[in-house]
């Protein structure tokens, strides 16, 4: 296991008490348990409190725009299928503005890690409710409630197959740090929602409010069995289940192209006068 001095220390600028300050040290010992050094691991986020996680960290990052991480992880992914690539980012920007990349890329199956913090809120742009709230959730931008059904991303993704999807608890370290560390080993698309508390702006989905409901699965859970994996996923309420809730052996997006299989495509030469004729197709 590698030192976690290796991902740095940096200030912050979240505010006390936020769920981040647990992710950001369970993402450094996922990687560490991993044995993936700050170099070897692209990370790529998007807009918001979450998406400045990997800012705090030794890594490589591509800071995209608000929605679009998964997009670039793709680019990434394909371009040097031989590096891992992870994407941070929050419930908002990855379910919200990044719905459609988010279906996409569980359809693709591209070998890539999200881990997204769900706090059920909008942090960064001050409180309005994010696709996750809860309906009734009341905020200075929905003064009435939330009229709105929340986004189930694991019913989503276990519906559409993803190749690993699971859900954390911030105050269920060890367990995160796990699921973590499987998400980065799956060859395929890894889905693990985190949940988390917005100290600021959601006063309902507090850490007490999740740790009374936040139950891991038992060791007799099969995570291959698919009906039982959409039943789990829709389980919400005076009981959440937390673990790992489903996984397959899909093939990953990039085992498809046999070009892939002799080397990335970073490595691989450019034949001008191939892609000069390609290009004269289309005069």
């Amino acid at each position: 296991m590698l030192d976690l001095e290796l991902y740095g220390s940096y200030e912050t600028a979240w505010c006390p008490g936020c769920g981040n300050f647990r992710i950001l040290p369970a993402v450094k010992k996922a990687l560490a348990a991993s044995d993936l050094a700050p170099h070897q691991v692209i990370f790529i986020s998007g807009i918001g409190q979450a998406a400045k996680s990997p800012h705090y960290m030794n890594v490589n990052l591509f800071n995209g725009l608000h929605g679009r991480s998964l997009p670039v992880a793709t680019g990434c992914r394909l371009a040097n299928h031989q590096v891992p690539v992870v994407v941070e980012s929050g419930d908002g920007c990855n379910y919200g503005e990044g719905g459609n990349h988010f279906l996409a890329a569980i359809r693709r199956n591209v070998n890539i890690t999200l881990l997204v913090h769900n706090n059920q809120v909008y942090g960064l742009t001050k409180g309005q409710a994010s696709p996750t709230s809860q309906e009734g959730f009341v905020t200075k931008a929905q003064p009435h409630g939330v009229y709105a059904a929340p986004f189930n991303p694991l019913a989503i993704a276990v519906a559409l197959q993803a190749g690993f999807v699971a859900r954390g608890f911030v105050g269920l370290e060890d367990q995160l740090v796990d699921l973590m560390k499987q998400a980065m080993a799956h060859p395929g698309f890894a889905l693990v929602d985190i949940l988390q508390p917005c100290v600021s702006f959601n006063k309902v989905n507090t850490f007490g409010w999740y740790k009374s409901r936040c139950q891991p699965l038992p060791d007799s859970y099969d995570s291959t069995d698919w009906a039982a994996a959409m039943q789990t996923s829709l389980e919400w309420g005076d009981k959440i289940p937390v673990g790992l809730i489903y996984k397959n052996t899909r093939p990953p997006f990039e085992a498809h192209f046999d070009r892939l299989q002799e080397e990335p495509l970073v490595k691989q030469k450019f034949d001008k006068e191939k892609f000069q004729k390609l290009m004269d197709r289309y005069k």
